[in-house]
């Protein structure tokens, strides 16, 4: 199965071991307890505590096995991979790559190529160069993506 990369090991935090998680992903089950993640090197690492910092997106997390500050400053940098979660009413990047972007009319606009993160909307990146963003998706299926966007937006 291919893993996603859902954050970011930024520093150690405090002397217990913990560290501070930098997710990529609004999915706050990533750092729960008894979650696993991977690093880039295949080396997994179980959540046994977490907690918010002020900062979105940002988690004090405890790994099994690194308790000390030493072991936590050995993780500072390390990006974080997971499975992919099964949730049939989301659509996932991993699975927009790659898939037809049509008109409601059914007029072909590309292949997404790849999702830019952008403040206002994230944005399609087509295989033609036009940016499309992510709230003119309508409808969505397995492989094809139906948009409908303001008239002379894409002209």
């Amino acid at each position: 199965m291919t893993l996603l990369e859902v954050g970011r090991i930024a520093k150690p935090h405090g002397v217990r071991g913990e560290v501070v998680v930098a997710l990529l992903t609004d999915r706050d089950e990533r750092v729960a307890v008894g979650s696993v993640l991977s690093t880039a090197a295949g080396r997994a690492l179980e959540v046994i505590r977490s907690r918010p910092q002020p900062q979105p997106g940002r988690w004090i997390v405890a790994f099994a096995g690194v308790g000390d500050r030493t072991a936590a400053e050995g993780l500072r940098g390390e990006l974080l991979f997971a499975e992919p979660i099964a949730d049939d009413s989301v659509l996932w990047v991993h699975e927009l790559i790659g898939s037809d972007v049509v008109t409601r009319d059914g007029r072909m606009l590309g292949v997404v190529e790849s999702v830019e993160a952008n403040p206002a909307s994230d944005l399609l990146v087509l295989d033609g160069g036009a940016l499309v963003p992510l709230r003119f998706v309508v409808d969505g299926s397995p492989g094809r993506l139906v948009v409908d966007v303001p008239e002379g937006l894409l002209d």
